[in-house]
């Protein structure tokens, strides 16, 4: 609990901080002075409930929706607000500057007390206001339409050493579910409908089936359980999965009792359970008239990741070196450039997820961007280098903050060619 206190400390540091630099600037408006009272009451009633929302969300469990509410609130309004610090920044500058200014060529005019036109600095301010104004309307058009709009992606996978009974042959992926922050019931079963509807040979799911806890996937067992294929659902582990993040939080209306290691135990068995076939560190083959493809399953393994799992060396040993094509899943797609490219040219195509596009950017059939690429170089879409290729699934599910702006949940198909 002290770790937690410590960090909701830290957090009420930012976000008072912010808020009390605003309204030392907010309060100098001739709007705000004509009724302050009500602007003061408005200003800090709505300060302090973000603070709540905070406190509640680290400290009690609820629902998922109530979750994300009090998920998205506060980082909302913090958002907003740091455009208008940024404002009231450019604000202090423009003033400073001013004044430097009027010192070298000795201009002391004063202004025209009884002009009615708005002055330089509450001009900046009240641009500021309406800046910090368009990503809230964003990103809460984000939460409430965008969560749960899944995009299918089509994608061919040219392959000239593709067996002929695997021509034309379809493979739909998804990742990062995230089960503890889905609460639309409704939608998910359109989402799975949606993937069904491809009618794919071969599904793919390249891990993070929860945030922390098996638990989470009690309500959608029912759901994800439709999945089935022809040839089979093949599924790893991502990051998310072991429990490593937040198992140990202190909740006052939690009294499970868990470990660990029971709980990563129960996350594998909900695998089992969903019909799925499970690959740690371990390869399987697929045959389709006696002709086959090899799929390759790691665990978890990042690059900058302090907690790997993942054993490419192990699961590739039993890999028949005649093989004509070996598929990798493997949930963190650093994992391709650090050690498939240098050390594995026999992996034709790794199939990724984690990165979810960042949930915030831009994409359209040539070009897309997210913040996520500045931290990684391999974050969205289809990559090749020489033979090899990576697909980065951007999520089914979405994490923490509840919201999509530009980078919608994705469903993603392949269709499995020889040639162009």
């Amino acid at each position: 609990m002290i770790p937690q206190l410590y960090t909701f400390f830290k957090i009420i540091f930012i976000f008072l901080l912010f808020d009390i630099l605003i309204y030392l600037r907010l309060r100098r408006l001739a709007v705000w002075k004509s009724q302050p009272l009500t602007a003061n009451v408005i200003w800090w009633l709505l300060s302090i409930f973000s603070y709540v929302c905070i406190f509640l969300n680290l400290f009690f469990e609820w629902n998922n929706f109530i979750t994300a509410c009090f998920m998205f609130f506060p980082i909302s309004l913090l958002l907003a607000k740091t455009i208008l610090l940024f404002s009231i920044g450019v604000d202090i500058l423009s003033i400073f500057f001013r004044n430097i200014g009027r010192r070298l060529t000795n201009n002391n005019t004063i202004p025209d007390a009884n002009k009615k036109t708005i002055g330089r600095s509450d001009f900046i301010i009240k641009s500021g206001l309406l800046l910090s104004s368009i990503p809230l309307v964003a990103l809460t058009r984000g939460f409430i339409s965008n969560l749960y709009d899944y995009q299918i992606k089509q994608v061919n996978l040219i392959l000239p050493d593709l067996p002929q009974s695997f021509e034309g042959k379809i493979i739909a992926q998804i990742s990062d579910i995230h089960a503890g922050s889905l609460y639309n019931l409704n939608a998910v079963k359109k989402g799975i409908s949606l993937l069904l509807s491809q009618k794919p040979d071969i599904i793919f799911f390249t891990g993070d089936l929860v945030n922390d806890f098996a638990h989470e996937m009690d309500d959608y067992l029912s759901i994800f359980g439709k999945l089935t294929a022809p040839l089979g659902v093949f599924s790893i582990l991502g990051n998310h999965d072991y429990g490593d993040y937040h198992f140990n939080r202190f909740h006052f209306n939690n009294e499970r009792k868990l470990t660990k290691q029971q709980n990563l135990s129960n996350v594998k068995d909900i695998h089992r359970k969903l019909g799925w076939q499970l690959l740690l560190n371990e390869s399987k083959e697929i045959v389709v008239n006696n002709e086959k493809i090899t799929l390759v399953g790691v665990e978890n393994w990042g690059a900058n990741n302090p907690h790997n799992y993942g054993d490419l060396d192990l699961a590739m040993s039993k890999v028949d070196p005649s093989s004509p094509i070996n598929f990798l899943l493997s949930h963190d797609p650093s994992h391709w450039r650090a050690e498939v490219l240098p050390k594995y040219p026999m992996i034709d195509v790794t199939f990724s997820g984690h990165t979810h596009g960042g949930q915030f950017g831009f994409s359209n059939p040539d070009y897309h961007w997210s913040p996520i690429k500045y931290a990684y170089r391999e974050w969205a879409g289809l990559y090749q280098e020489k033979h090899q290729s990576l697909y980065v699934n951007v999520g089914f599910g979405y994490l923490d903050y509840p919201s999509r702006v530009g980078i919608l949940p994705e469903i993603t198909i392949f269709h499995l060619k020889s040639k162009v």
